[in-house]
């Protein structure tokens, strides 16, 4: 299994799953009295996270990677857009 890879498929799906999280789930939360929407995809989002944090400590232990590199990956995860712009600017093979 290709270390980077996993990375960069986890990272597509947790990103994806934030922005979903944000853009329609909360809205309609807090607009449309749907709390299920949340509980859903926060719950899904939350699993993605910690499966994203554990590829980024695999590919840190694996790949050797610089620490200041592996604590990028982990910020990019708590901002949206984040984890594809890490992708884009680190990732590349």
């Amino acid at each position: 299994m290709n270390p980077i890879k996993t990375l960069k498929t986890v990272g597509f799906l947790e990103g994806w799953s934030f922005l979903i999280l944000l853009l329609i789930a909360m809205p309609l939360k807090y607009f449309f009295d749907q709390p299920m929407a949340v509980s859903i995809v926060g719950a899904l989002h939350g699993l993605l996270f910690v499966l994203y944090i554990l590829a980024i400590l695999y590919v840190w232990n694996v790949k050797k990677w610089p620490f200041m590199r592996a604590f990028l990956a982990m910020l990019s995860s708590v901002i949206p857009f984040g984890p594809f712009i890490f992708d884009s600017k680190f990732l590349k093979e």
